[in-house]
């Protein structure tokens, strides 16, 4: 698999395929088996997750995960402060980030008291203002109501281009990572079913008979 900056690829597949193993095994919580991995001339194979995040490689999880104890805008200028920024470049950053997923008016609300889509758009500017080279987002729409899943692609689609990093995005909304991907990575019991175009993986049938089924037609 392999992803470029400015680009965002769609990593897919039914429950169990692998696909948040996949990332676990990028950024260090998993142990590889057999393979390799590199960013540009980095090799992160073997490496703890921070240092795995040292080099450039951010990440949501599935469930999340913020400190509930701190409010908005210190749960992000933490990740700054990890990443060696001093405390008022950290702060300026942060505010900036904020003003950025339109999070201001909720920097000194507590993490902990956030619906669900304001926790998500706070871990994801958590995971930005670390400057990361590649941004991996583990089911960020997951919860979502229509209106909340809408904004997201809006703030997602611009990012590798503002930032000129990679995107991957690991959902089961696949109206929402058929608009936004520009390829898609399929898997399925662990192996790469597909790759390529959206166009071309949506109407592949080994992808159809292993995940999409009749949901190419709501994406069509």
């Amino acid at each position: 698999m392999r992803l470029q900056p400015g680009e965002v690829l769609g990593l897919i597949g039914p429950n169990g395929s692998g696909k948040t193993t996949t990332i676990n095994a990028i950024t260090g919580q998993v142990a590889l088996s057999t393979g390799t991995v590199h960013a540009g001339e980095d090799e992160l194979t073997g490496l703890p997750p921070r240092k795995v995040a040292r080099l450039g490689i951010a990440r949501s999880f599935q469930i999340v995960r913020l400190f509930s104890g701190l409010t908005v805008a210190e749960n992000v200028e933490a990740s700054a402060l990890a990443q060696g920024d001093g405390r008022r470049a950290a702060a300026a950053y942060t505010r900036e980030i904020l003003a950025e997923f339109d999070l201001s008016d909720r920097a000194d609300e507590m993490a902990g008291n956030l619906n669900y889509g304001d926790k998500r758009r706070v871990e994801i500017a958590r995971a930005l203002v670390a400057r990361p080279r590649f941004l991996l987002l583990d089911e960020p729409a997951a919860g979502m109501n229509e209106a909340e899943t809408e904004t997201l692609l809006t703030l997602l689609s611009a990012l590798p281009e503002q930032r000129d990093l990679g995107l991957l995005i690991i959902d089961h909304d696949m109206p929402l990572v058929m608009r936004l991907s520009h390829r898609v990575h399929v898997l399925a019991s662990g192996r790469t079913i597909a790759e390529g175009e959206v166009d071309q993986v949506r109407n592949d049938p080994a992808v159809i008979e292993a995940y999409l089924g009749s949901a190419t037609e709501e994406m069509a």
